[in-house]
C-alpha cells in the first residue's frame, strides 16, 4: 500500500469515528452542564469527582488503555495466522477472564472505598460529610470497571473487523444513560435520605450497560456467539497478560499523575477538584476528536504491519498518524488558549456555576492546553510499541512523567495553586511524549522525523495567527453584540468558524501531503462528486 493510499485509508477511517467521537464529546459536554448547573464547583462535585476518578482511573489504566490495546494486537495476530474459531475463542476466554478478574476488583474497591478515598484525598474528612459522600458514590461507581472492561474488549474486535462508528459511538449512550437516570434519581434519592449528586453515580452504571449493550447487535453480526470459558493457561490470554503488565504503566502516565494530582488539588481552596475537572473534560472534547479517533483508525493499521515485519509501511502509518494528530491539535491548543474563558463561560456558566468558577477552570484549561499535542500525539505511538512488543519504553517514559509531576507541583503549587497541577501535567505529558518519539526513532532505524519537523514549522505559526484573529473576532463581537448567555454562545461560535475557514484556507497552501485526501474529500462533498 502507497504512503498516499495508506494516510487516506487511516484519515477516512479516522473521520468515521471522529463523527462518533464528537456525538460522544458533545453529550460529554451535556453531562458536565447538567453537574454545573445542578451543583456547581465545591462540596458535592469535588466529592463525585473523586470517587469517580477511582474507577475510571482503573478503567483508563486495564479497559481501554491496557487491555484495549494488548488485545488488539494479539486478536489481529489471530486473524492474520490463525483459523476463525481459535480467533472467536481467545475472545471468550479474554471476555471470560476479564468479567472474574475486574469483578474480584470492584468488590475488593467496595470494600475498601473508605480506605482508598482517605489516601486520594485526606483534606476531605476535614469538610463535615465529605469523606462519606465521596466513599459512599465510590462503592457505587467500581462495577462500572467491568462494564467498560467488556465494552472495550468488544470494541476492539469491531475494529479489527473494520466496524468503527458504532464502537465509537458507544460512549454516547453511556453519556446519555448518565445524564437521564441521573437526573431523574436527583430527585428521587433525597426521599431516602440521600444526597443528590449520589443519582448520577448510579447514573454511570447505568451509561456504562447502555455503552456495552449497543455494540452487542454489531458483534452477532460479525458471527461471534459469547460462552463463558475460564482458562488462564490460555497461550493468548497469557500473551495479553504480559502485554498489559507493562502496559499498564506505560499507557498511565496520565492517569497516575491525575491520581496524584488529586491528592493535591484536594488540599486546594474548595472548588479546585471541580474546576480542574471541568476545564479536562474540555480538553477531552479535542483529544477525542484527534487522539482518539486515529488511534482508533491507526491501531489495526499498526498491528497488521508489524505482525507482517512490514517495518516500512509501520513507519508511513506513524508519521502519516501523527502528522494529521497535529495538523488538528495544534490549532486546537491555541483556539483553546485564546477563547479559554470564553469557552468555559458558554458552557458551564449557568445555574450554581459562578463567574468566579468560570475564570478559575479557563485558567485551568490556558495550562491543561499546553500538553494538547501531546496528549493526541500519545494516543498514537503507545500502541505502536505494544505493536512491536517494545513496551518497556512506555513504562520508562510514565516514571518519568510522575517523578516530573511531583516535582514540579510541590515547587509550584503555593504559587499557583490548582494551576499548578494543570501545568505540570502539560509539561510532563509533553515530556513523555518526547521520549517516546525519540524510543521509537531508534527502534524503527528511523522514520521521517525531519518531514515531521517541517510540517510543524508550517503548522505552528499558522494556528498562532488563527489564535489571535479569533480571540479578537470573539471580543469585538461580544461587544457589539452585548455580554448575555445567547449573544456569548453567537460571538464564540462566530469567533469558531472564521477560525477554522482561516486555518483551513493557510494550511491547504502550505503544502502538506497529509492534506490533500482531505482537501479531496471535502471538495467531493461539495460537488458531489466522489473522491
Amino acid at each position: 500500500m502507497s504512503p498516499e493510499r495508506q494516510t487516506k485509508t487511516i484519515a477516512r477511517s479516522a473521520g468515521t469515528v471522529s463523527i462518533a467521537v464528537f456525538a460522544s464529546r458533545i453529550f460529554g459536554l451535556v453531562r458536565e452542564q447538567v453537574f454545573a448547573a445542578l451543583f456547581g464547583a465545591g462540596f458535592a462535585f469535588d466529592a463525585f469527582v473523586v470517587a469517580f476518578r477511582i474507577p475510571n482511573l482503573l478503567r483508563d489504566l486495564f479497559a481501554e488503555g491496557a487491555l484495549s490495546a494488548a488485545f488488539v494486537t494479539v486478536f489481529t495476530d489471530y486473524r492474520t495466522k490463525k483459523g476463525q474459531e481459535e480467533t472467536w475463542q481467545l475472545a471468550r476466554t479474554v471476555m471470560t477472564a476479564a468479567v472474574l478478574i475486574t469483578g474480584a476488583i470492584a468488590v475488593i474497591g467496595a470494600i475498601c472505598s473508605g480506605w482508598i478515598v482517605s489516601i486520594m484525598a485526606p483534606d476531605f474528612s476535614r469538610v463535615p460529610g465529605k469523606h462519606s459522600l465521596t466513599t459512599l458514590m465510590t462503592c457505587i461507581m467500581f462495577p462500572f470497571l467491568t462494564l467498560v472492561s467488556l465494552a472495550s474488549i468488544v470494541m476492539g474486535i469491531l475494529n479489527t473487523f473494520g466496524v468503527f462508528f458504532i464502537p465509537a459511538l458507544s460512549s454516547s449512550f453511556f453519556n446519555v444513560g448518565s445524564i437521564l437516570t441521573g437526573v431523574a434519581l436527583y430527585f428521587v434519592v433525597p426521599l431516602i435520605g440521600l444526597h443528590p449528586i449520589v443519582g448520577m453515580a448510579i447514573g454511570v452504571l447505568c451509561g456504562g450497560l447502555m455503552q456495552l449493550g449497543v455494540q452487542l447487535p454489531a458483534l452477532r453480526a460479525q458471527g461471534f456467539r459469547f460462552r463463558p470459558v475460564v482458562n488462564f493457561a490460555d497461550a493468548g490470554l497469557r500473551r495479553i497478560g504480559r502485554l498489559m503488565i507493562p502496559a499498564i504503566i506505560g499507557l498511565s502516565a496520565t492517569e497516575i499523575n491525575i491520581f496524584v494530582n488529586t491528592f493535591f488539588a484536594s488540599s486546594c481552596p474548595e472548588g479546585s477538584v471541580s474546576w480542574l475537572n471541568y476545564a479536562f473534560r474540555v480538553l477531552m472534547f479535542p483529544i477525542g476528536l484527534v487522539g482518539v479517533s486515529l488511534s482508533i483508525a491507526t491501531m489495526p493499521v499498526v498491528a497488521r504491519h508489524a505482525s507482517k515485519g512490514d517495518v516500512q509501511q509501520l513507519r508511513d502509518a506513524y508519521v502519516s498518524s501523527t502528522v494529521l494528530s497535529l495538523l488538528f491539535s495544534v490549532p486546537a491548543t491555541f483556539g483553546l488558549i485564546f477563547l479559554a474563558a470564553s469557552i468555559i463561560r458558554v458552557i458551564f456558566e449557568h445555574g450554581n456555576f459562578t463567574a468566579l468558577d468560570t475564570v478559575n477552570t479557563a485558567q485551568a484549561l490556558i495550562f491543561y492546553s499546553i500538553g494538547l499535542f501531546a496528549y493526541a500525539g500519545l494516543k498514537i505511538i503507545v500502541p505502536v510499541f505494544y505493536a512491536l512488543n517494545k513496551t518497556r519504553y512506555p513504562v520508562i517514559g510514565s516514571f518519568i512523567g510522575v517523578v516530573m509531576n511531583i516535582v514540579i507541583v510541590l515547587a509550584t503549587l503555593r504559587l499557583f495553586q490548582h494551576r499548578a497541577i494543570a501545568l505540570s501535567t502539560s509539561l510532563c505529558i509533553i515530556a513523555n511524549f518526547i521520549f517516546l518519539v525519540a524510543a521509537l526513532y531508534r527502534e524503527l532505524k528511523g522514520f521521517a522525523l525531519g518531514y515531521i519537523a517541517r510540517c510543524c514549522a508550517k503548522i505552528v505559526p499558522i494556528s498562532l495567527f488563527m489564535g489571535v484573529v479569533v480571540y479578537m473576532v470573539d471580543e469585538r463581537c461580544r461587544h457589539l453584540l452585548g455580554g448575555r448567555i445567547f449573544e456569548n454562545l453567537i460571538s464564540l461560535l462566530i469567533a469558531i468558524v472564521c477560525g477554522t475557514l482561516l486555518y483551513a484556507l493557510l494550511i491547504s497552501k502550505a503544502g502538506i501531503q497529509e492534506v490533500t485526501p482531505i482537501k479531496r474529500k471535502i471538495l467531493s462533498y461539495l460537488t458531489g462528486k466522489a473522491a
